[in-house]
């Protein structure tokens, strides 16, 4: 009886260690999910933070079904975040949609408007869900659960000519993990970001205006340091991806996802190493 009342006791205990052990894993190993949505020539990308909010930065282009496809299919309800990162077509394009599918609580977009009708149609969904568009530029922080979330650009002003160089530029990070979304900014916005001292060192790039010349800079890689690096690019007349920048992403060393050869890319980060998948649709 003695012999059993020690077994019973040392199971009892085992059971009592055990618990919190694998309660702490739980809490440890929750995912974000970055998806870089294969939306042709354009941008669109869904963040799955660790503790649950929806982030969408840009919808791709004027069709917006497709990314709205996309976010049911995850199971998205609502989306607690949307960033505009510029007025491009290719970039909100499919915002308006997004704005008729879902819920929407903040709507984030730098201080630059256009006369496009891709533009309008957002103002016009943003307008009718009665929100207010606020403004995205450097060191606005974004309150997300896990990570940290903060604009990294714009920095100042630019001309309104060209709205590239105001994209909103995010960093995320969780836990030993960062991405760097960079929207269409060009050479002239990265640099003012590295003379503005910000923290732009990301284990993820995603690569600015679909790889164009006029982005990406040698200097700015430098500053970025990314072991990988996502073009969101399709079918084009533009010559995107160009030579120029999958030269400089090499001899960076920097590992290369193309939306156009391998669909969507989906990078998982449990806040210490990073998976990757895509799939084609």
């Amino acid at each position: 009886m003695k012999q059993l009342k020690v077994l019973v006791s040392l199971v009892v205990a085992l059971v009592l260690a055990v618990i919190p052990l694998s309660g702490a894993t739980n809490a440890a190993t929750k995912n974000m999910y970055v998806h870089f949505i294969n939306v042709g020539q354009g941008d669109s990308i869904y963040i799955k933070a660790p503790n649950g909010e929806d982030i969408l930065i840009d919808g791709g282009n004027k069709d917006g079904s497709d990314v709205v496809a996309y976010l049911k299919k995850q199971k998205v309800k609502d989306i607690e975040f949307m960033i505009a990162t510029h007025p491009d077509a290719d970039h909100i394009g499919g915002l308006d949609e997004v704005l008729k599918a879902f819920p929407v609580k903040n709507v984030y977009a730098p201080k630059v408007s256009h006369t496009s009708q891709a533009y309008k149609d957002f103002l016009t969904a943003v307008k009718n869900k009665k929100l207010t568009i606020k403004t995205a530029k450097a060191d606005v922080t974004l309150s997300i659960k896990g990570v940290t979330a903060k604009f990294v650009g714009p920095v100042k002003a630019y001309s309104t000519s060209d709205t590239n160089d105001w994209s909103a530029v995010l960093k995320i990070t969780y836990g030993k993990n960062s991405f760097l979304f960079t929207g269409d900014a060009e050479t002239k916005a990265e640099t003012d970001m590295i003379k503005a001292k910000k923290d732009l060192r990301a284990d993820v790039l995603k690569v600015g205006h679909h790889g164009a010349k006029t982005s990406t800079s040698t200097t700015f890689l430098n500053a970025v340091k990314p072991k990988y690096a996502v073009i969101s690019v399709g079918k084009n007349s533009y010559g995107h991806p160009t030579k120029e920048v999958l030269n400089r992403l090499k001899a960076a060393k920097v590992t290369v996802y193309r939306t156009d050869q391998k669909g969507t890319i989906v990078f998982t980060s449990n806040g210490s190493t990073l998976s990757l998948k895509t799939e084609r649709r």
